[in-house]
């Protein structure tokens, strides 16, 4: 699980920097594609600055915090897939960016990652608190 958490930092880290380059790169498009880019590189910024907040929620095994990792990764799917379409300057990133984001949700969703989201019984409640 540790793995995936990292994963899930750098992640929101190397969005944030793509955002920022997409953010700039609005000075390079034609006049039409100054705000369409513009909303985009604030966008991508956005949900990696998010991811990065749920990050530490995620490493203590909470439930809502995987769920709405899932969300915030999903929405940066798109949000690649929306770059891949309209600037062709950022297409290698952006896969690899997507790469990574199917990894983690399938490093948080099934087992052993899983397991660790599991919820501890009311009786063996001292236990693992114990150990």
């Amino acid at each position: 699980m540790r793995v995936a958490v990292v994963l899930i930092y750098l992640s929101g880290f190397a969005s944030v920097a793509i955002g920022i380059l997409v953010l700039l790169s609005r000075y390079s498009v034609e006049a039409a594609e100054v705000l369409p880019t513009s909303l985009l590189g604030a966008g991508i910024i956005l949900f990696g600055l998010l991811t990065i907040a749920v990050a530490s929620g995620v490493a203590r095994g909470r439930r809502l915090a995987r769920l709405i990792l899932t969300i915030y990764l999903a929405a940066q799917f798109v949000l690649q897939i929306v770059t891949i379409v309209t600037a062709d300057t950022w297409d290698w990133t952006s896969v690899v960016e997507m790469v990574i984001y199917v990894f983690i949700a399938v490093a948080v969703w099934t087992p052993p990652g899983s397991r660790y989201f599991s919820v501890v019984p009311a009786d063996q409640t001292e236990v693992a608190t114990a150990g």
